[in-house]
């Protein structure tokens, strides 16, 4: 596991997008990872589209999408 730890020095908005991006790449990887353990054997390709399935149901994902 890769872990990157830094100091930083923003506004309280700043600190509350962050955290918001991380609890959605979070959310994002659990229901990934939930998939493909329901459904062993698919590749990278299913798994992308399940992450649009998933930009498409759920609006706070579309929103930190890049």
């Amino acid at each position: 596991m890769l872990v990157l730890e830094f100091k930083a020095k923003g506004k309280t908005t700043q600190y509350a997008a962050i955290d918001e991006a991380i609890k959605t790449a979070q959310f994002v990887r659990n229901k990934c990872i939930r998939f493909w353990m329901d459904n062993r054997g698919i590749g990278q390709k299913e798994l992308y589209r399940h992450n649009t399935a998933l930009r498409a149901e759920y609006p706070f994902v579309k929103a930190f999408s890049f």
